[in-house]
């Protein structure tokens, strides 16, 4: 049976990584086309673009792992059953569950790895994709001067070309504001003839060389001075030269790392350790605010209460004696007190709320986070149990049918699990229930489908289901007829 199990278990493995990474390519083209605006003219090397790809690529395994899964399994039996290959093995007396087995052992394994990967290279991946993103929108856009109108992309400049020349690329009737001091205004002005543009050999510098032209300056003649006292030089030049610093314009890598903060670059014992800060710091608020609430709601007196019981105090208060006044200004002073004290109480809670969100909200975004290093595996272990036995009913390999089914079942796991997740995140449901949720709905399917599979029944026969309702109808029918 060794030559049997390598046999399924290759015509498994082909399937999954062919599925697998078409998945991943076209998720990872939604990706590029989120980000595409980020990238686009900021001169970034193609490594760099490489690299943010990359790591976007390895955030999107979540969602390609369970579906490559699911598409595998169908394709695998769907086309073992249409080989005949099937028939073949349990006409040799070989069952189902014993074709089933390797790949069974297969997917445990590809569940074991998807937790790793959830654990492990996920949040690694979400704090390289924060890091590049957060240099990339600090990288200023790359330098393109038009012409015709006033360029400020450039950092104490305003540049202004008339033409330019194509093929020799030279400009014409160049003028350059300089505004490095600032609140002085235009102060500083180049006109030229033409000139020419060019980067240094470092690229870390911008070379303007200009002919023929003037140089107007204004300066006070003294510190403080009004606009009258201003002195006004102009220079002329044959051949003048601007050195413009793009040091602020190049792509820089700051500190990794900085982003560990975020819940999706943590791992379990990250995770647990940030729940276990919040829980400690959440509970002393706790406690805060119930002595808050205890005084400002007039009660006032707990130390003497405290006394009463560690005395054992067992003498009953006729309560109902409590209520009554002499006279009726007393009860209306003692009301409005009581009023008073509750409006207060009423109050502290409406703050405690604003208080406790910032302690509520990241514990449920890191309970969520834990319960979702654990339903990728779950995801994948399930979507086999789909995919194998609806590939042995449907017995259609290839792209066509396995494509449309696994589609239908991943949307529908998709839209449910993005719901549990958003009804847990704003306290609805808990997250445990909000994760695991989609993994609960598809949970019986795959037991039903395996189930079906086993018995060689055939799930789109018409008429099962139809001698089956018309059972439910009789029995119906019969129980209202005993009434």
């Amino acid at each position: 049976m060794k030559k049997l199990d390598k046999f399924i278990v290759t015509s498994f493995l082909g399937p999954f990584a062919l599925t697998f990474f078409i998945v991943v390519f076209a998720l990872m083209l939604q990706f590029l086309w989120l980000y595409i605006d980020e990238l686009v003219g900021k001169g970034l090397s193609a490594l760099v673009i490489l690299e943010f790809l990359a790591w976007g690529s390895a955030t999107l395994i979540p969602l390609a792992l369970p579906i490559a899964t699911l598409l595998a399994s169908i394709m695998t039996l769907g086309g073992m059953g249409e080989n005949s290959e099937l028939l073949a093995m349990k006409a040799a007396g070989i069952s189902l569950q014993r074709i089933l087995r390797p790949l069974i052992i297969v997917s445990f394994f590809l569940s074991i790895g998807a937790f790793f990967a959830s654990n492990n290279l996920i949040p690694v991946s979400y704090n390289k994709i924060y890091s590049l993103r957060d240099d990339i929108s600090n990288t200023k856009e790359e330098i393109r001067i038009p012409t015709g109108i006033f360029y400020d992309g450039i950092d104490g400049y305003n540049i202004r070309i008339g033409s330019r020349d194509e093929k020799s690329g030279s400009i014409y009737n160049v003028m350059v504001y300089t505004h490095k001091e600032e609140g002085k205004g235009n102060t500083s002005l180049t006109l030229a003839d033409s000139g020419m543009i060019k980067f240094t050999a470092d690229k870390q510098n911008l070379l303007f060389t200009l002919y023929h032209g003037y140089s107007y300056e204004e300066e006070p003649r003294n510190f403080g001075a009004t606009d009258t006292l201003f002195t006004f030089q102009r220079i002329g030049f044959s051949k003048q030269e601007i050195i413009i610093s793009l040091s602020n314009y190049a792509f820089k890598r700051s500190e990794e790392g900085r982003f560990n903060d975020q819940v999706m670059a943590q791992n379990l014992s990250q995770l647990k350790n940030a729940q276990d800060s919040l829980d400690s710091s959440y509970i002393k608020v706790k406690a805060s605010q119930y002595r808050s609430l205890i005084s400002g709601g007039g009660l006032s007196f707990s130390k003497e209460l405290d006394t009463a019981y560690a005395k054992n105090y067992t003498n009953t208060i006729e309560y109902d004696s409590l209520f009554q006044w002499k006279y009726l200004e007393d009860k209306k002073g003692d009301l409005n007190m009581v009023l008073g004290q509750i409006q207060n109480a009423i109050t502290l809670i409406d703050n405690y709320q604003i208080e406790e969100y910032q302690f509520v909200y990241p514990l449920r975004k890191i309970k969520i986070e834990t319960f979702r290093k654990f339903t990728l595996s779950i995801a994948c272990f399930i979507f086999f149990f789909i995919g194998a036995p609806l590939g042995a009913i449907i017995r259609k390999g290839g792209l066509g049918t396995p494509v449309i089914v696994s589609m239908l079942f991943f949307v529908v796991y998709w839209v449910i699990d993005i719901s549990g997740k958003k009804l847990a995140t704003d306290g609805v449901i808990t997250p445990a229930m909000g994760t695991l949720i989609s993994s609960m709905v598809l949970f019986p399917i795959g037991v039903y489908l395996t189930w079906k599979a086993t018995r060689d029944s055939s799930l789109f026969n018409t008429d099962t289901y139809t001698k089956f309702f018309n059972k439910i109808s009789k029995r119906i029918n019969k129980y209202r007829g005993e009434k």
